[in-house]
């Protein structure tokens, strides 16, 4: 009995490192095509409705990568900018964001519209989304404070910016854009936050 247990270590040990060398693979072959790490994201919350639902699993990209028709100098296309250009299952980009210091894991929501800084962009705004808002002083983060994204979430009755969610999405904010989705893989993956 003690004779066979090294080879039975043996093929254990073996058997992991080919598993792990698939997984290294794959990452890597995940890395050059999406240009980001990590290449997917789990979608954690409801504001992306019914495109992508809790629990979806998203393949993201660098957002200079896969740039639509009519993407801006950044690579994003906005909504309202769109000219038919769809990316799940709406006009526009969608993309993975998180402002500096804030708290929390990244937003995902569709880019609408861009602005300058000091731009009054109330008056470009949807006027269903800017929650009840009668002028630009009735607005956070209007005039805009800086360039960025006005953004909001398909599932939200409101912009990111009129609820203080974040202030106009600085392009330097981005850390990738959706390219297609999975639904439900993503579910594991958030079981498994909710432990750590």
């Amino acid at each position: 009995m003690t004779s066979d247990s090294p080879s039975l270590w043996r093929i254990f040990a073996g058997d992991a490192l080919q598993t792990l060398g698939v997984v290294v693979l794959i990452g890597v072959f995940l890395f050059a095509v999406t240009g980001v790490w990590p290449p997917m994201v789990a979608v954690e919350s409801e504001s992306m409705e019914p495109h992508l639902e809790r629990g979806h699993l998203v393949v993201v990209s660098d957002e200079t990568r896969y740039a639509g028709p009519a993407a801006d100098e950044y690579g994003i296309v906005t909504a309202n900018a769109s000219d038919g250009y769809k990316r799940v299952g709406n006009a526009g980009d969608v993309i993975v964001y998180k402002q500096p210091g804030e708290p929390g894991s990244p937003i995902i929501h569709r880019a609408v519209f861009y602005v300058e800084k000091g731009e009054n962009w109330y008056d470009e705004a949807n006027r269903s989304y800017v929650d009840g808002a009668d002028s630009c002083a009735e607005l956070w983060h209007c005039p805009a404070p800086h360039s960025g994204y006005i953004t909001r979430g398909d599932n939200n009755e409101y912009y990111d910016q009129a609820k203080d969610i974040a202030p106009p999405v600085r392009p330097s904010w981005i850390r990738s854009k959706a390219q297609l989705h999975a639904p439900y893989l993503g579910s594991l993956r958030l079981e498994f936050k909710a432990f750590f």
